[in-house]
């Protein structure tokens, strides 16, 4: 059984949302927040193996929670429940550690699928988002100089240059990836900006996004 923080603004929201997991069988929405005020303190009373969380809320809304969860240096996994209207708070998100984000509307099947492979460690980007999102970032560098074009030969990722863009999808900073590697982090900088160039790209963020597409990374 899957333990669920629940964080949503509104409150028919997370009622319909609890009542469609319990009928699974498999999640267990040990508890509720309204914003991310009480995030934290959740997380340590009820030690959730999952935070399924809303963006756009009041006083303290989905981005500014998972900064204050990187900040606390937790590390439970963050599932996002988004609209398509919110592309620019996803894309933040990212960069902050979110390990998925899904649709409002998707499935109960999807869902407890995304909840289960979040709790195995891994990651679930809906491809519809993050398609949306691709759209988004080319529509806001039309007329600017961008690099985000695809290359016309797109140079082959080494295993290291994927398991280190695999670790920036999931929020890592070089310093932590550094570690995690046991490299410098001097090394790992310079491994991330051959990946950016390899992919035509000018952050980490693009990278992720169009490493996704392509099937790079889960």
């Amino acid at each position: 059984m899957y333990k669920v923080l629940l964080v949503d603004d509104q409150k028919l929201i997370r009622d319909g949302i609890k009542s469609l997991l319990g009928l699974s069988g498999k999640v267990d929405v040990v508890a509720e927040c309204s914003d991310g005020t009480t995030v934290l303190d959740a997380c340590n009373v009820y030690k959730p193996d999952i935070i399924l969380l809303d963006l756009s809320m009041p006083v303290m809304n989905g981005v500014q929670t998972l900064d204050a969860l990187k900040q606390a240096g937790s590390d439970i996994p963050v599932l996002i429940l988004t609209t398509f209207d919110e592309h620019e708070m996803v894309l933040k998100s990212i960069t902050l550690g979110a390990r998925g984000f899904l649709l409002k509307d998707v499935s109960l099947e999807t869902l407890v699928e995304a909840i289960a492979t979040l709790a195995g460690g891994g990651s679930c980007f809906a491809p519809n988002i993050t398609e949306r999102l691709l759209g988004a970032i080319r529509s806001n560098d039309a007329g600017e100089k961008s690099d985000f074009a695809m290359p016309a030969q797109l140079e082959a990722l080494s295993d290291k240059e994927l398991e280190i863009l695999q670790l920036m999808a999931a929020g890592y900073s070089n310093k932590e990836i550094a570690a995690a590697l046991f490299k410098s982090e001097g090394t790992v900088k310079n491994q991330c900006s051959a990946i950016l160039s390899k992919l035509g790209v000018r952050d980490r963020t693009r990278a992720v996004l169009l490493a996704l597409e392509l099937g790079l990374i889960s």
